[in-house]
C-alpha cells in the first residue's frame, strides 16, 4: 500500500508586539485551512488562563447602587471600571489587593497598594473622582481562569455582607481574526495558505 505523502507546513511570524501577532501557516491541503483557523481560534478565545476582578468591597457601601459621599462616580461605575483592569497574578489562588485613596483627585490603577504577586498591565486605568475630604477604601479579588464567568458563578456562600460579586472576562484574548487564501507549491496552485491575527490586553504575548 503507497504511502500518503503530505506536505509539512511552515509556520511563519509575519508581525510581532506586545500585544498583536500575524502567523502565516501554509501549506495545508485544501480546506484545512478553514477547519484549522475555526479550531485556533475557538481555543485561543475560551482556553487561554487570564486574571480577572471577582468581587470587591468597599468601605460604606452594602450593593451596588449605592453612592458614596464625596465620590463622583457611583458604584456601579467603579465596578465597572474595575472590571477593565487588566493585571497578571503570579500565585495559584485568589489574591486580595486594596486601594486606599482620600482627599481630591483620580484614583487609578497604579494606586493599589503594590503586591509581589500581583503585575498591574494598565497602571493609567481611571477607577473614580474623589473630592477634597473624600475617602476611598476598597479590597478587590482577583483570580485566575478561563473564558467568561457570570456573576452568580462568582457569588460565594460564604461571602459577608457588602462584598459585591462580578461577572469575570478571564481570558487575556481581545480578538482573533483569521483568513484563507490560495497558495501555489510547485505546479499545484490548491493548496490553503492561512493567515491567524491575534490581539491580547497585554497581560500575555502573542
Amino acid at each position: 500500500m503507497e504511502a500518503l505523502d503530505y506536505l509539512r507546513p511552515e509556520i511563519r511570524i509575519e508581525e510581532s508586539t506586545p500585544k498583536y501577532a500575524k502567523v502565516l501557516i501554509e501549506p495545508l491541503e485544501r480546506g484545512y485551512g478553514a477547519t484549522l483557523g475555526n479550531s485556533l481560534r475557538r481555543v485561543l478565545l475560551s482556553s487561554i488562563k487570564g486574571a480577572a476582578i471577582t468581587s470587591v468591597r468597599i468601605d460604606g457601601v452594602l450593593h451596588e447602587f449605592s453612592i458614596i459621599e464625596g465620590v463622583k462616580e457611583d458604584v456601579t461605575e467603579i465596578i465597572l471600571n474595575l472590571k477593565e483592569l487588566c493585571c497578571k497574578l503570579y500565585c495559584d489562588g485568589p489574591k486580595k489587593v486594596i486601594i486606599d485613596q482620600s482627599g481630591e483627585g483620580e484614583v487609578k490603577a497604579k494606586d493599589i497598594l503594590p503586591d509581589s504577586d500581583v503585575l498591574i498591565i494598565n497602571p493609567e486605568l481611571h477607577i473614580a473622582t474623589l473630592d477634597k475630604g473624600a475617602k476611598l477604601h476598597m479590597e478587590i479579588m482577583l483570580e485566575n481562569g478561563r473564558g467568561y464567568v457570570p456573576v452568580e458563578r462568582n457569588k460565594r456562600h460564604d461571602m459577608p455582607i457588602g462584598e459585591i460579586a462580578v461577572d469575570s472576562i478571564f481570558t487575556p484574548i481581545e480578538k482573533v481574526n483569521f483568513t484563507v487564501e490560495n497558495t501555489r507549491v510547485g505546479q499545484i496552485t490548491d493548496f490553503d495558505k492561512l493567515t491567524l491575527e491575534i490581539w491580547t490586553n497585554g497581560s500575555i504575548k502573542p
